[in-house]
């Protein structure tokens, strides 16, 4: 694996005499006399000093032809890795020529055939058509250019995407004796075959002064994550999220070399996951009769995330976070309760009573159906958040079950209560799984000293931290040999920084999250000698304050910013990926996102002239 020295040190070579003397790169571009532009081109660009400086043209014939549009500039001028995104993390070389392509003649050929590969491929290739179609902009793209064939070698057939699959890729382009355009990518599994084709998506990029595409004509690719974790979760509770929303986020994620789509599908708010054996909770739990989610909806989205690297992670949040549709169970405590603030976090309160028997015969009900319809994933989200004390304490009966047990009202003897409660649920979800698997579980009281060492197997649960970044709880579950999932609030929780809906002034983790504060949410920093129990991190949003018409730019382009720091955990602050993010934002509303704008236009046209450097 080259050092970033020796990378710089061979784009340099690639580019010395052009940036030396300054002036435009000369790339050789067939005519078409058939194709007019609307109006000759004004502007190219050219680079110096590792930036792409604006140029005015002079409207000649011969100027048009040396300019250099800014979609090309950026491939090679950024002084990293052009316009992949994220950072590849292995040997990386960018040659200086472009060869102009056919989009529609683009083939591919398999080194060896998996049948069980074959609709996962094909779903991919017709991901990477749509990619290049969109490039464009709804421009004409100019007919001509040279074919593509793309040879894909695959060690196995192997569907499983876990925290052990090789994700890792070799990518190379090369021009062929014939003129043609040949792209080889090497991978150990599907997923990761998958990402060299992302990868070459990105390589690809729309002429704007010519109205063609372009790819790099030399390129040499090793590439691997960091994090074998790499999510994103998202509540569909609090407000219903369409099936079609939910699919656009996982495109999205798939963009960026995501892996992970952990669904937060019930809440005390809503219940919208059908649930056939226990009709009552989608009917009288769900918003209206259409704000559902069916098990054919679901193995919908398992799929579809399948085909594009992201395995979908189920959560069923208990035992608290209860309340529409098992009210009418009368398995419930506390739902509804006023004050609010005297029983939960945020109205509506709801805890399931984990004294009645019957409660945990539908909780096997739902795992049964859920784990039937979540394919493909090898963990268990079971929640365990925001537990009240004082809403257990509310239920005459649950306080005379716990005296029949011999326990006092104390908060020891509650934690006694839930591990009862968790003990038995999961022993009715291990009955309809063929593993024992993984369980992840939210930070806690039930996380913290003296009660996890006594009631969560190291080895079964993997802690989702959702607190502070700087958490001293954190370093006691790494030196007690928990692995964790890192979602602290003060870098990851996207729904931060807006109005607040239960008080005045802004909700109650703000101030907003910014890209730059995501970017540098340094891992490894967090959890120190322990870092290596990290196995990756997820942001969230919660939902009370969003929806399906508000999740883009919610989401876009921060969590970007988090699969680069997943993925290739870079050692420079977010100030060197400023100019590429501003392209890679424009890659996701070219692809149909509507992700956030960070900064004016005339930013993106004019690199380097807007952020202010490091010690200004």
């Amino acid at each position: 694996m080259k050092s970033i020295g020796l990378i710089h040190a061979s784009l340099a070579l690639g580019f010395v005499a052009f940036v030396i003397v300054g002036i435009y790169v000369a790339v050789s571009y067939p005519k078409n006399n058939a194709f007019e532009p609307q109006s000759p081109p004004v502007w190219g660009y050219r680079c110096a000093n590792s930036r792409c400086q604006k140029v005015a043209l002079d409207g000649g014939e011969t100027e048009t032809n040396k300019a250099v549009s800014l979609s090309v500039c950026r491939l090679y001028c950024d002084g990293l890795f052009g316009t992949v995104w994220p950072r590849p993390t292995g040997n990386f070389r960018l040659g200086n020529n472009l060869i102009r392509v056919d989009p529609w003649t683009v083939e591919f050929r398999w080194g060896k055939r998996y049948d069980a590969l074959d609709k996962y491929w094909e779903g991919s290739v017709e991901r990477f058509r749509a990619q290049l179609s969109k490039k464009a902009n709804g421009e004409e793209i100019r007919s001509g250019g040279k074919g593509v064939q793309v040879t894909v070698d695959v060690g196995g057939d192997s569907l499983v995407l876990n925290h052990e699959t090789d994700e890792s890729y070799k990518l190379k382009i090369h021009g062929g004796e014939d003129g043609s355009v040949q792209v080889t990518i090497e991978a150990g599994s599907y997923f990761g075959a998958r990402h060299g084709l992302e990868t070459l998506a990105q390589l690809i990029v729309f002429d704007d002064i010519r109205n063609e595409l372009q790819v790099v004509a030399d390129v040499e690719i090793q590439d691997a994550p960091v994090y074998a974790h790499r999510g994103l979760a998202l509540d569909t509770s609090r407000n219903y999220v369409s099936v079609d929303a939910i699919k656009t986020a996982i495109d999205a994620l798939a963009m960026v070399k995501m892996n992970v789509f952990h669904w937060h599908i019930t809440d005390s708010h809503s219940f919208p996951l059908v649930i056939k054996s226990q009709p009552i909770l989608h009917t009288f739990g769900a918003y209206s009769r259409k704000q559902i989610y069916t098990a054919a909806d679901v193995e919908d989205i398992v799929q579809y995330a399948l085909t594009r690297g992201v395995r979908v992670i189920p959560e069923l949040d208990a035992p608290a976070h209860v309340g529409e549709g098992w009210e009418k169970t009368n398995l419930t405590t506390c739902f509804s309760f006023q004050p609010w603030t005297k029983y939960c976090v945020e109205p509506p309160c709801g805890q399931l009573d984990p004294t009645k028997e019957k409660m945990y015969d539908v909780l096997e009900d739902i795992y049964r159906e859920m784990n039937a319809m979540f394919t493909n994933s090898d963990l268990f989200h079971m929640g365990g958040d925001e537990v009240s004390f004082s809403c257990w304490n509310s239920s005459v009966e649950i306080q005379q079950w716990m005296k029949a047990q011999g326990w006092g009202l104390e908060e020891a003897d509650f934690l006694k209560l839930w591990n009862h409660f968790q003990t038995n649920a999961l022993e009715r979800l291990d009955k309809s799984l063929n593993d024992k698997r993984p369980i992840v579980m939210w930070t806690s009281r039930l996380t913290e000293e003296p009660y996890v060492d006594k009631y969560l197997n190291k080895d079964r649960y993997i802690i989702q931290i959702w607190t502070t970044g700087d958490d001293p709880k954190i370093a006691a579950l790494l030196e007690k040999g928990y692995k964790l999932i890192m979602s602290n609030y003060d870098a990851l929780y996207l729904d931060c920084g807006f109005g607040g809906w239960v008080q005045g002034g802004n909700n109650w983790c703000s101030p907003y999250i910014g890209w730059q504060k995501v970017y540098n949410n340094d891992l490894k920093s967090l959890g120190g000698q322990y870092s290596s129990q990290i196995l990756g991190a997820e942001a969230a949003l919660w939902t009370e304050q969003a929806d399906q018409h508000s999740l883009d730019g919610r989401l876009w382009p921060r969590v970007s910013a988090l699969a680069e720091r997943l993925w290739t955990d870079p050692r420079e602050g977010w100030q060197a990926a400023d100019s590429r993010m501003l392209v890679h934002r424009e890659r996701l509303v070219e692809n149909g996102i509507a992700a956030e704008s960070l900064q004016p236009q005339w930013c993106l046209q004019n690199e380097g002239e807007c952020p202010i450097t490091q010690g200004a």
